[in-house]
């Protein structure tokens, strides 16, 4: 039963969201975003003590309006998402427009692959859409959704431009044919890992479980890394996919070494464009919920709870 409602609800949402003309569309997206936000206090609580530990020297009513404009961002998200069917290679532009795609040109010529490295910001399900729609389809790696059904209809409307998702826990062998192929594959990874595929390398001047296969794919094949993220430019109403030149990334004889430092170097990219739009990233992730060895919890609750334990 459980299923069948969140089905119903998200098969719901998107059918409305997508109806309504663009513009009421968004104002709808952030009128359902900010009533999630404040029904869902432990969401609120995580966004606001990320804030402080990435931005300590910023006033309380500086963080506050980063706060409002990630719930606006959010819900500007979910609009752009349900309309993702709409768009077309003729109608794309209305929404979006790409900067600095010689760098990608560039990296595909090489024809090793491309790692796209990317982040949840701004309308990040619009970005490989976009991309698709612009230049060609692309892999991009997933988790799969819970719910069966809703993952079945997410992935739906993500690959309407002929995007094809990868589920992060198939073979290697996959994602290694892609890129061996000449493949694009595009990467979040801004995200908290689990301990045993991370290396803990600072994002923001503290450590964090950072995904070491981006590194590993790019040192094992010489795929080239192309940081993409896209944001919304108020002067032209519109967003902007930014791709950044390759990274220059040199391997050495010391493996785990290099994982390390490319690692170091993605999360350094992220945090780059976060401080840049930081009302445009998603707050409200436990971004350092993973501690190295030894070390507790960092979120007052989990510290709570890891009291108890002792």
């Amino acid at each position: 039963m459980r299923e069948r409602l969140e089905y119903a609800s998200a098969w719901l949402l998107l059918k409305f969201l997508g109806y309504l003309p663009r513009t009421m569309a968004r104002a709808s997206g952030v009128l359902v975003a900010s009533c999630l936000f404040s029904f869902r206090p432990p969401l609120r609580r995580a966004a606001e003590f990320n804030l402080r530990l990435a931005f300590p020297e910023l006033p309380v009513t500086a963080r506050r309006d980063i706060l409002k404009g990630m719930v606006r961002n959010l819900g500007w998200m979910a609009a752009e998402f349900a309309r993702l069917p709409r768009y077309t290679r003729g109608n794309i532009e209305k929404a979006i427009i790409l900067d600095g795609f010689e760098n990608f040109a560039a990296a595909e010529r090489r024809g090793k692959g491309v790692l796209f490295l990317t982040g949840h910001m701004g309308a990040w399900e619009l970005e490989p859409f976009a991309h698709a729609l612009y230049s060609s389809p692309i892999y991009f790696l997933v988790r799969p959704i819970d719910n069966p059904r809703v993952d079945a209809l997410v992935n739906r409307y993500r690959c309407a431009s002929g995007n094809r998702p990868v589920k992060k826990n198939e073979s290697a062998r996959v994602i290694l044919r892609i890129l061996h192929e000449g493949g694009v594959i595009g990467v979040l990874a801004d995200q908290n890992t689990v301990p045993a595929e991370a290396v803990f390398a600072d994002f923001f001047g503290i450590p964090a479980a950072t995904t070491s296969g981006i590194a590993r794919l790019a040192r094992r094949t010489g795929a080239a890394v192309v940081p993409a993220y896209n944001y919304w430019d108020p002067r032209i109403g519109k967003y902007r996919l930014r791709y950044e030149p390759a990274l220059e990334l040199t391997a050495t004889e010391d493996e785990q070494s290099d994982i390390f430092n490319y690692s170091a170097r993605f999360n350094q990219v992220i945090e780059d464009y976060v401080r840049r739009f930081p009302d445009q990233w998603m707050w409200v992730h436990r971004r350092w919920k993973t501690r190295p060895a030894h070390e507790s919890p960092i979120y007052p609750d989990e510290q709570r709870e890891y009291a108890k334990q002792e």
